[in-house]
């Protein structure tokens, strides 16, 4: 799945543009590599770091999803991780 149809449909934007404004700013990264294209695809098991606000997550993408639902269907493809370790 595309990253910036991914971040729409995990609700960490608001909408698919603002997530390939993100994309092209190349502030997302892919299992530690800067990723820049919004063509690229994600998959299961990816780790993503992602800058929100003044504070940056990680995400694990435990499952794709087929659509932007509501945000508890959106938590269940996800886990937060500890970017402290």
């Amino acid at each position: 799945m595309r990253i910036d149809r991914l971040l729409c449909y995990l609700r960490f934007t608001r909408t698919r543009s603002a997530a390939h404004k993100l994309v092209d700013k190349g502030h997302i990264r892919r299992n530690g590599e800067r990723v820049t294209r919004c063509s690229r695809d994600i998959a299961e098991g990816d780790i993503l770091t992602l800058p929100l606000g003044k504070s940056v997550k990680l995400v694990e993408i435990l499952a794709l999803p087929k659509r932007r639902g509501p945000p508890r269907e959106a938590q269940a493809c996800y886990r937060e991780l500890d970017p402290n370790g």
